[in-house]
């Protein structure tokens, strides 16, 4: 059944008091609702009813780990997986007609929401150099287009390799080896831009970019901190895990600058307590911190502990940990007494008592675990905090055993295992190594360019072809300007992509669409059915099987055009069998077993219904640091201030949205209901700066280098954000995040903590 096309909704914001819980029946009609909105009574019930099942489609949402085979309900999915595997299984199209009707330049002017309502993309499309319409082209002329640029470069490390974390992990192998075969390193991703700095901070501390806990460690939990996320809206089945942890006796702290109904209060829709009781208390205290307060606040615990152990020597640290698999604590110890108390506070927000009632709960627990997200990530000291969070743990000995560890919980399916199939710019010698021995080239040693550092080389003119391997590269990046500047420099844009977004309104001289099949579509090629691998959160791979007929007879797999490019680039350079790989996704998965650690027998493990755990270094006591051992880290800061007539702005989703991508203009849980361009403001504040709810203000975002950046058209939301702060929504925002404000080491973009002023609008 084919849907009518969608019309650009009508724009008038109503608001209503922010939640106090989530999930619930509301959550369960309204994934139905949208879902049936945009497809079949029958495909929704095949997507929904085999989403993270055994052998079913992996929820191409959220990388939140699924309960082990056995423990998983009929209905494994949240509202948000619903919609979002649901958007992808879409019953509108895109064609070549539609091309033909809206030109490039109109496209633009389009928001993201109609944008991608207009349905699933058909068939390949180019657009010419100056021209304004995109139009039908071939996948043979297509891909020799794009080999005919990328041989004609004066060097390979002129073209860029971007990939979303929705690839799977075979097409993300593809991918970097095409790459490093074809000369280059420069391949970016979505991590740079969201979990970079846990990737950093944790590869030095522990010597692992990952986190260390299972699912089984948080329902084990006696204490789990939430830092700066949101998991009603970013990761909905966390909250089953935290409510597991509820039952199984466990306390949960929330730390963050907005109270968010995930973090209130959770009513189960699987559970009767859900649908017709009160549901579970998530959060036991909430520490309503201020915006880039986060180190400051494990300082300053981190400082009572040890006071703590003063005052009753031999009871509070985990000395024997501390002796056998640490080191620098002495230099740590020394460091965190320093910091004055004052400094703390005003940072934080909070008052001492709050923090002591903190530490209270940490001396009365056995088992602590701490989650973070981007709210602690997208800091300018986002790698200290961090690294300072591990500090915490050890002190107590919670790294290595159950229901402890470091959890950062990743935005996106998928975004690690790129990570782990090699999809970084600066993968060390080890992995290089591995990929000379199997495949017999020697890969580019020299470190590639990441986001941040891409978006630079293209401005600048060194970068001819950018290429992306799914993803919405425009509005993810930052200060959108610039961005948008910048890709529009490419002699050559590409995007391997499954809908329309804002990144193909934004061309090179000449760009080019190349769709692909979704992770909810039968994948049949010469060899027989494909099926894919991805790996979430926790280091736990398995399979995901597509279901549906593709979307068009037009549509090819993500590595069977990879594997065509790199056929038409390379030819018989290297050796590599092309064509075997996109016959046989296990040709893959057996060179994979040779070249990536912990994937060993990958083909014949990966079947089995709990796939594979990769293995941890930090449970098993190794910490592959330069000493053998964890590292205690002594991390300096300097506090973010907001000048007088200024607050400290940060972007984030709305319910309604995944990534970059609105589903609606509503953001339920918030109470704000049928627009975007909203910001939220604590009532004090609002009085200070003399703004009332309701009025119309331009964001300007202030920065060292004194251009100005502007937001125009907000509505003013009196909402109870942390006192100095406001917060508002991405992408519509993402202008006012300068390319050159970054995180510390990561070079990760620095979306919490914008300085920005609130100017009213004439008339």
């Amino acid at each position: 059944m084919k849907k009518a096309p969608r019309h650009e909704p009508e724009e008038r914001l109503s608001t209503t008091p922010p939640k106090k819980w989530a999930a619930g029946v509301p959550a369960v009609t309204h994934a139905l609702e949208y879902s049936l909105d945009e497809t079949t009574v029958r495909r929704t019930a095949t997507t929904l009813l085999t989403m993270n099942q055994v052998a079913g489609i992996d929820c191409p949402g959220c990388a939140w780990a699924d309960p082990s085979p056995g423990h998983r309900h009929r209905n494994e999915y949240c509202e948000n997986g619903a919609k979002h595997i649901n958007d992808e299984a879409t019953a509108r199209r895109v064609t070549a007609d539609f091309f033909r009707t809206h030109a490039v330049s109109e496209l633009g002017r389009r928001s993201d929401l109609w944008l991608n309502q207009q349905g699933r993309l058909t068939g390949p499309m180019v657009k010419r150099p100056d021209a304004d319409h995109y139009e039908p082209i071939s996948w043979h002329d297509a891909l020799k287009l794009i080999a005919a640029e990328l041989t004609s470069l004066d060097s390979p490390d002129e073209a860029v390799f971007y990939t979303s974390g929705r690839a799977s992990n075979e097409a993300a192998f593809v991918l970097q080896l095409f790459a490093r075969a074809f000369g280059t390193n420069n391949l970016p991703d979505c991590s740079n831009m969201c979990h970079e700095s846990s990737g950093f901070a944790l590869y030095e501390t522990l010597g692992t970019g990952k986190g260390t806990v299972s699912l089984d460690d948080l329902h084990q939990a006696d204490l789990i901190f939430l830092v700066g996320q949101n998991p009603g809206t970013n990761h909905p089945r966390q909250l089953s895990a935290l409510e597991q942890a509820k039952i199984n006796g466990g306390h949960i702290i929330a730390v963050n600058t907005l109270p968010e109904a995930g973090l209130l209060r959770f009513k189960n829709p699987q559970r009767a307590r859900g649908v017709i009781g009160p549901g579970t208390r998530i959060a036991d205290r909430f520490l309503h911190i201020r915006s880039g307060g986060d180190l400051a606040l494990f300082q300053g615990l981190n400082r009572l502990l040890l006071e703590a152990e003063d005052a009753r020597p031999g009871t509070v640290l985990d000395h024997d940990f501390i002796r056998s698999s640490t080191s620098g604590f002495q230099e740590f110890s020394q460091h965190v007494r320093t910091i004055a108390w004052d400094d703390i506070l005003t940072a934080t927000g909070l008052t001492l008592r709050e923090i002591e009632q903190v530490r209270d709960a940490v001396l009365g627990s056995e088992r602590i675990i701490v989650c973070w997200a981007m709210g602690v990530t997208q800091q300018r000291h986002g790698v200290p905090t961090i690294r300072e969070i591990v500090n915490f743990l050890m002190l107590r000995g919670n790294l290595g055993r159950a229901g402890a560890g470091a959890c950062p919980v990743r935005g996106h399916s998928n975004v690690q295992g790129d990570r782990t199939m090699g999809i970084w710019e600066q993968m060390p010698d080890s992995f290089l190594d591995a990929l000379q021995r199997e495949f017999g080239f020697d890969p580019p040693r020299a470190h590639g360019l990441d986001s941040v550092n891409s978006i630079r080389a293209m401005r600048e003119g060194r970068i001819k072809v950018f290429l992306s391997l799914a993803g919405n590269f425009v509005r993810a990046a930052p200060d959108s300007a610039v961005t948008e500047e910048a890709m529009r420099r490419c002699r050559l844009t590409v995007h391997i992509s499954t809908k329309l977004n804002r990144s193909h309104t934004v061309c090179g001289r000449t760009a080019l669409i190349l769709p692909t099949l979704g992770r909810t579509e039968r994948d049949i090629q010469s060899g027989g059915e494909q099926f894919v691998t991805v790996e979430n959160s926790m280091s736990e791979v398995h399979t995901s099987h597509g279901r549906l007929k593709p979307a068009s007879t037009l549509l090819l797999s993500e590595v069977a055009i990879l594997c065509r490019l790199a056929r038409h680039t390379l030819g018989d350079k290297a050796g590599i069998p092309w064509d075997e790989f996109e016959a046989d996704y296990g040709a893959i998965r057996h060179r994979i077993a040779h070249v990536v650690p912990g994937f060993h027998d990958f083909n014949r493990r990966v079947a089995r219904p709990s796939g594979i755990r990769l293995p941890n270094p930090v449970n098993e006591g190794v910490f592959a640091t330069p000493a053998g051992k964890a590292l205690f880290t002594r991390n300096a800061w300097d506090m973010l201030r907001a000048p007088e007539g200024h607050l400290l702005l940060q972007t984030l989703r709305s319910h309604d949205q995944w990534n970059t991508i609105p589903y609606t203009d509503n953001d339920r849980y918030r109470g704000i209901h049928g627009r975007r361009r909203v910001v939220l403001v604590n009532p004090a504040d609002m009085a200070e700066l003399g703004l009332f709810e309701g009025q119309f203000v331009d964001l300007v975002g202030v920065w060292t280098d004194e251009v100005e950046r502007r937001a125009e058209d907000f509505e003013v939301v009196p909402y109870p954000t942390a006192r100095g702060c406001a917060a508002t929504y991405y992408p519509e925002t993402n202008v006012l995040v300068p390319l050159d404000s970054v995180a510390e080491i990561s070079n990760q973009p620095t979306s919490k903590g914008i300085v920005a002023r609130l100017e009213a609008r004439n008339g």
